[in-house]
C-alpha cells in the first residue's frame, strides 16, 4: 500500500508462489453498489483562492479542491491527462474502507467533479493506476479474502506506529465498468503497489513473496516477472522515471541489528512500521541504486518532476510529533531541497500530470480543523 501515514486519514520466500502474470486472463461480472449521492460537492474553486493557497507556495497556480469530505488519496492522472483515479473511504456515505473511483478532471467551475465506482465495493482497495490507453484500471484489492473490511491488527505494548500488510491483497485489472478482466497475482501474500510505465511496457508492485517488501516488475501483460530489490527493509510506493528507465521509491534499512530485528519481527505479522523511510533510485532492473534522502523521519510518497532531474515528495523531516507533512523537491542527486506546500497538518500523494502541467495531491487544507483528506489539482509552475 502507498498506505496513509497515521490517522489523517491520512500500486515471498522462493518464488514459489503464483505471480504477476501466470493468471490466465478472466473476467468477472461484478454488481457495483451505488455511487454516494453528495459524495462531491460541486467545484467552485476553478481560480486561485487564498483558502486553498499558502502565500509560500510559489509553485501553484489556479488550485482547485475536487474532493469535500471523508479520506481521498492517491489521485493518479490517466495518461492523456483528462481523469483521476483514487481510493475513497467515507463512512458518512457508506464507504466503510478505501474503494476506488474515478472521474473526470472538471475544466470549468460549472462542471462537477464525478466520480464513479470501478472496485467491487467488497474488501478494501488500494493503490490504483491507469492501464495503457486508459480503458483499464490496475488496483490491489481483499475482496477474494472476504467481502467486509479486513480486521485491523492488534497493536501490542511496544509498537510503533503500523501498517497491515493484509496478504488477501491481490492485484487486478478492471474496465471502467467496474468488471475485472485479469487477476494478475494469486498467493498467500501481500501483492499491491503497483504502477504502470509512462513507455506503457511494465509494471511495479510490491511484495512479501521471497520474505522481505521487496520490488517487482513485470511485463504489461503480467508476464517476465523480476524481482528489483533485495535489501532488507520496505521497498515500496514505486513509480517510473517520466523515460520509464528508472524507479523512485521508498525505503526502510536498518543501522543496526536490534533495528532490523523489530522489522523482521513485525514482518512476521503482517506488519511494518513506516516511521522511518528514505528515497531510492535505481535502473528498472535494480541496478545502480541510489539513496537521495538522508533528512530522517518519513520520507514517501516520491514521484520524479517532468524533467527526471528532481523529485517531488512528503516528508515530516522537521518534525518532532509525526506532524505536519509537507511536500518538497530535491534534486536526484540529493541537493537543492524545496519545500513546496506549508499547510499546518498533511499535504502528500503528489503526482504531476503526464504532460507535466499540473499537480495533484491530498491534504488536510480547508477541511475546518477535522481529519478530511480531499483531493486538490493546480497549475505547477517552475
Amino acid at each position: 500500500m502507498k498506505n496513509w501515514i497515521p490517522t489523517i486519514v491520512g500500486c515471498i520466500l522462493v518464488i514459489l508462489a503464483i505471480s504477476c502474470g501466470n493468471q490466465k486472463a478472466k473476467t468477472t461480472a461484478v454488481q457495483l453498489p451505488e455511487v454516494p449521492q453528495n459524495m462531491l460537492q460541486k467545484n467552485l474553486n476553478a481560480g486561485q483562492d487564498i483558502d486553498l493557497l499558502y502565500p509560500e507556495e510559489k509553485h501553484f497556480k489556479n488550485i482547485r479542491q475536487l474532493t469535500f469530505g471523508g479520506d481521498n488519496a492517491e489521485a493518479y492522472f490517466s495518461f492523456d491527462n483528462s481523469h483521476l483515479v483514487m481510493q475513497v473511504s467515507n463512512p458518512e456515505k457508506n464507504i466503510e474502507c478505501d474503494q476506488i473511483y474515478f472521474g473526470k478532471i472538471p475544466q470549468s467551475p460549472e462542471e462537477d467533479f464525478n466520480l464513479k465506482l470501478v472496485s467491487t465495493g467488497l474488501g478494501r482497495t488500494t493503490c490504483s493506476y491507469f492501464m495503457p490507453g486508459d480503458q483499464r484500471i490496475i488496483y490491489a484489492s481483499t475482496h477474494s479474502g472476504g467481502n467486509a473490511c479486513p480486521p485491523v491488527p492488534e497493536r501490542r505494548q511496544g509498537d510503533a506506529y503500523v501498517w497491515p500488510l493484509y496478504t488477501s491483497f491481490e492485484i487486478y485489472i478492471a474496465d471502467l465498468e467496474g468488471n475485472i478482466v485479469q487477476q494478475l497475482t494469486d498467493n498467500d501474500y501481500y501483492d499491491a503497489e503497483a504502477t504502470v510505465s509512462p513507455n506503457l511496457d511494465k509494471i511495479v508492485f510490491t511484495s512479501t513473496r521471497n520474505g522481505d517488501l521487496d520490488l517487482y516488475t513485470c511485463d504489461i501483460d503480467g508476464s517476465n516477472v523480476k524481482q528489483v530489490t533485495f535489501d532488507l527493509g520496505y521497498d515500496g510506493g514505486a513509480f517510473f522515471s517520466p523515460d520509464g528507465s528508472k524507479l523512485i521509491f521508498r525505503a526502510s534499512r536498518f543501522d543496526d541489528e536490534a533495528e532490523a530485528q523489530k522489522y523482521k519481527d513485525l514482518l512476521a505479522r503482517n506488519l511494518v512500521a513506516p516511521s522511518d523511510m528514505e528515497l531510492f533510485i535505481c535502473n528498472i532492473d535494480g541496478s545502480d541504486l541510489k539513496q537521495i534522502t538522508n533528512l530522517g523521519n518519513a520520507n514517501w510518497a516520491p514521484f520524479m518532476h517532468p524533467s527526471g532531474e528532481k523529485v517531488i515528495f512528503s516528508s515530516n523531516h522537521q518534525s518532532d510529533v509525526g506532524f505536519p507533512f509537507h511536500l518538497y523537491i530535491i534534486n536526484i542527486d540529493g541537493t537543492g531541497l524545496e519545500q513546496i506546500t506549508f499547510d499546518k497538518k498533511f499535504d502528500a500523494f503528489p503526482m504531476f500530470s503526464p504532460n507535466g502541467k499540473q499537480l495533484v495531491f491530498s491534504s488536510n487544507r480547508n477541511n475546518g480543523g477535522g481529519r478530511d483528506t480531499n483531493v486538490f489539482i493546480a497549475d505547477w509552475v517552475d
